[in-house]
């Protein structure tokens, strides 16, 4: 009878039951009904033990140097930055906001804070120089999904602690992905911008502008490089990292920008507090629901099924991104992760693949989905920041999606564009 707790989950989401609820709702319904009420206990216990973890630290830790990143005038500095490296192009406006996008993700490593950021910012201004707001909206929801693939991400974090991989391994293997998903959508705006006819800023800065804007945005620029060399240099843990960001973020918004006051910082730790608890309760009751799963037997069905469908690896992975595709719709990165990551990653394994390139390309399958409808969440942050309605901007974004599959597809069959560079720093085999 637990083969079904799949099903009733999806059926508690689509009455409209918060998906925290409803990953607790349904194994907690099947096994009352199973008679097995002991289980209900265990289920409830192993929401604390999913959060109970060093590893999972880091996640608060990056929302806070984010918010303090945001809060201290620092994302200006980084779109302002972009705007005089590409400001000048056809269709500038919509370059900038995706470099933006690549350069805060090293920065949060969230897309809900990427979209949340640069749209209170960028949305208004690409308005007013003449493009529509659901173009506007939806590049932004489009782009913000570089988030969470560039390091630091939270989603990798969180794959790294359910399928005990190395965190710095996963965060090496997003670069190249995430540096390629901007480049695709750069080159579907230059596109549309030539079709479309975008508009032209009114002049190209000079080397001298450009320059003073570099200085400007080197403190932040310095994040990832303090986090990425931390890590890969033995000095400090993931979780270290995430501290040591957010005291960095501190010292450059208090005492040499000035941009961050005393009076703000209640309010920073309240917001991030805030994503943050969202998060690791998601993370919590996903793990409790894991415990359904293994009580089930599910995954050894499931993957009878997979094997039993071809024993090509080409085909099983185009079907299983095809299946990553439809959850990532409706199901946020990191439950869906930690629910189908350890019934998926054992099978292609077994196949031949990596165990970090399959991390990526269920990593950044499933971060696609952030922006797909019909529940995409950076879609409704983009829906609320714009002030434009849901279904308008998933129209708008179609294009966009449809480069960032593309992308996806190049990363399965690809394996060097993820595994080079861990290959490289000797994190992978």
């Amino acid at each position: 009878m637990l083969v079904w707790f799949l099903p009733v989950f999806l059926v508690f989401l689509l009455i409209g039951l918060p998906v925290f609820f409803a990953l607790l709702a349904a194994p907690g319904l099947l096994l009352w009904l199973n008679g097995q009420t002991n289980d209900i206990t265990l289920l409830y216990r192993n929401v604390y033990n999913g959060m109970d973890s060093f590893p999972l630290m880091a996640i608060p830790f990056f929302m806070l140097a984010g918010e303090l990143m945001n809060r201290g005038g620092i994302t200006i500095r980084l779109v302002e930055f972009s705007q005089a490296l590409m400001g000048h192009l056809r269709g500038g406006l919509a370059h900038v906001n995706v470099l933006s996008s690549i350069l805060f993700a090293g920065l949060s490593g969230s897309a809900v804070a990427d979209t949340s950021a640069l749209g209170s910012m960028l949305i208004p201004a690409m308005e007013k120089q003449g493009y529509t707001r659901k173009f506007a909206a939806a590049i932004t929801a489009a782009s913000s999904v570089i988030g969470p693939i560039i390091p630091p991400s939270g989603i990798m974090i969180i794959y790294a602690y359910v399928m005990g991989e190395s965190v710095a391994a996963l965060f090496l293997a997003g670069i190249v992905p995430g540096v390629m998903v901007g480049i695709g959508l750069m080159l579907m705006i230059k596109v549309m911008a030539n079709r479309y006819d975008f508009p032209v800023a009114s002049r190209k800065y000079t080397w001298p502008e450009r320059g003073q804007a570099s200085l400007k945005a080197f403190f932040p620029l310095m994040t990832p490089v303090i986090i990425l060399g931390g890590i890969l240099g033995g000095i400090f843990t993931p979780t270290e990292a995430a501290a040591v960001a957010v005291g960095y973020a501190f010292i450059i918004g208090f005492f040499v920008l000035r941009t961050l006051t005393l009076k703000e910082v209640p309010e920073v730790l309240s917001n991030a507090g805030m994503t943050s608890a969202v998060v690791l309760l998601l993370v919590g009751a996903a793990m409790a629901f894991k415990t359904v799963v293994s009580l089930s037997h599910a995954p050894e069905q499931l993957a009878a099924l997979i094997l039993g469908l071809s024993e090509n690896p080409l085909i099983l992975l185009f079907l299983i991104n095809l299946l990553l595709f439809v959850v990532g719709m409706f199901l946020d990165a990191g439950p869906a992760i930690i629910i189908l990551g350890p019934i998926l990653g054992p099978i292609f394994t077994s196949l031949g693949v990596d165990p970090i390139h399959f991390a990526i390309i269920m990593s950044v399958n499933l971060t696609v989905g952030l922006a797909t409808p019909p529940m995409g969440l950076v879609l409704f942050v983009a829906a609320a920041v714009s002030r434009e309605r849901v279904e308008t901007i998933a129209k708008a974004i179609l294009p966009f999606l449809a480069v960032e599959i593309a992308v996806i597809f190049l990363i399965t069959y690809v394996p060097a564009i993820s595994m080079t560079i861990p290959r490289l720093t000797g994190f992978a085999n």
